[in-house]
Formats: structure tokens, C-alpha cells, sequence
């Protein structure tokens, strides 16, 4: 069995951990920080044994080399990205599977926001742990990539199964839901849905994990058939990707 936790750090970014209840290992995703992560495994008594990285910004990877230091962990990273984040052991590609105890991570290639994003996907704890390609109810912004790569990104991610929880690296979810309502202001379930966000973040309650299947009825990116979306945007009978890229140019300007 995996267990999954949650650090919320900095202004607004997660740090996932990963615990195997059998091979007693244990898996960090993004360390932003190294110290909240050491006093969460203090108080369970557990040893970090691997770091997974998505990509190579410096909320993503502050924490690696403390950690690595401290525990002589493993450090997961793209290939593309092993030159830019510190203390890689092993580089990974599309396709590659890192184990956490006899739990098999899959690693699928995400450019867009940045050349060497990857996410990884546990399909036995039906979790996504999606870094900054995709957000609850939204996308990361294009700072390397194009909006063709990561509109094929995104692409790979909506056809995993609907029940995968989406662990995102940020809580953007209010912001988000704001933009989404803007394009898309009769959707009934984003309407329900950016309240029940307002009401959880009042609460000071985090808004991640988010399931797929709510994302594909709520986030304008991956809605880029809707009619309503594509009138807002003045693009009826344009192709997925120019309405795509249409969306992820207002959301840059929102």
C-alpha cells in the first residue's frame, strides 16, 4: 500500500511524498525545501530513498541537495534536464519505470512548460504526480516549450483512466477557476465547482489532489471542444490546437 502526503511550502507550491507501507521506501516529489521534508520523515521514522523531479525550476529542486546529503538518497530527473538539477543518479525517458518497493512509477515526457517537464504515474495508487504541466483547472505557462507540445502533453495525460487523482505542484485552483468561469460562464459543473473551491480555500483547506474526470469537465484546457469556449474565443470551427493556443494566450494576459 502507498501512502501519499502533502506539503504545502513557499507561497503555493506541494511537496508529494511517497511511502511504501511494505518496502518501507519512501519518495519525495519536488523538493522545493529540504527542511520541511527532513522533519516529516523525522516524525514518521522514514527513510527518503529516492527524489523524483518533474523539472528543473528552482521550486522544484531547492531541496535536492540537502537532501541528498542528509540521506544519500536517489535522484530521479529527465534526461533532457540532468545537466540542470542538481545531484541526478539516474536519468529517465518516455516510457522508463522507477520502482518504489514493487510499486512501478511510469515516466511520460510532458514538454511545454518546460523542454525536459516529466510527470510520473503510479497506476497502483491511481495517482498522476503531474509537476507543473497541468494544474486543477488549468495548465503551466510556456516558458520553453510550444503550445503543440504541450497540447500533445496534455493530450497523453486526459487519456489516462478518469479516476486518476491529479497531485499538481502549485494551488492555483481559485485563480484558475476565475479564468475558467470567464470563458465558459454556463457550466454549470465549474460553477459548482469554483464554489466549492472558494469554500475550501477559506477554510484554508487545500484544493489537490484533483480527480481527472473532474478536470475534464472543468478545465478550460482541456475543453477546447466546448462550443461555448470556442465562441468566447471567436474560433467555431478552428482545429484543437489554434483554440488551445488561444486559451493559453488570454490565460497569459487574464
Amino acid at each position: 500500500m502507498l501512502e501519499i502526503h502533502s506539503l504545502p511550502v513557499l507561497q503555493d507550491n506541494y511537496i508529494h511524498l511517497l511511502h511504501d507501507s511494505v518496502s518501507k521506501q519512501t519518495a519525495v516529489i519536488d523538493p522545493a525545501l529540504a527542511e520541511p521534508v527532513v522533519q516529516f520523515l523525522e516524525k514518521r521514522q522514514w527513510q527518503l530513498t529516492m527524489i523524483l523531479n518533474t523539472h528543473h525550476h528552482y521550486d522544484h529542486v531547492g531541496g535536492n541537495s540537502e537532501l541528498k546529503r542528509q540521506t544519500g538518497c536517489h535522484v530521479v530527473a529527465s534526461l533532457v534536464d540532468q545537466t540542470r538539477i542538481p545531484n541526478v543518479n539516474q536519468a529517465v525517458t518516455d516510457g522508463d519505470c522507477v520502482f518504489l518497493g514493487d510499486h512501478c512509477i511510469h515516466v511520460m515526457l510532458t514538454p511545454g512548460h518546460t523542454l525536459g517537464h516529466c510527470v510520473y504515474y503510479v497506476p497502483t495508487a491511481s495517482a498522476l504526480f503531474c509537476g507543473d504541466t497541468v494544474f486543477a483547472m488549468g495548465c503551466g505557462r510556456l516558458l520553453e516549450g510550444s503550445a503543440e507540445q504541450l497540447w500533445a502533453s496534455l493530450q497523453t495525460i486526459m487519456a489516462l483512466p478518469k479516476t486518476t487523482l491529479l497531485y499538481c505542484a502549485h494551488e492555483y485552483t481559485q485563480a484558475n477557476a476565475r479564468f475558467a468561469l470567464q470563458r465558459e460562464p454556463g457550466n454549470q459543473v465549474l460553477q459548482d465547482r469554483a464554489l466549492q473551491v472558494a469554500e475550501l480555500r477559506q477554510q484554508g483547506l487545500p484544493t489537490i489532489p484533483t480527480l481527472l474526470k473532474d478536470e475534464l469537465a472543468t478545465n478550460p484546457f482541456f475543453r477546447v471542444d466546448s462550443p461555448e469556449i470556442r465562441a468566447n474565443l471567436q474560433l467555431t470551427q478552428a482545429d484543437q490546437l489554434t483554440v488551445f493556443t488561444a486559451l493559453r494566450l488570454c490565460k497569459d494576459n487574464f
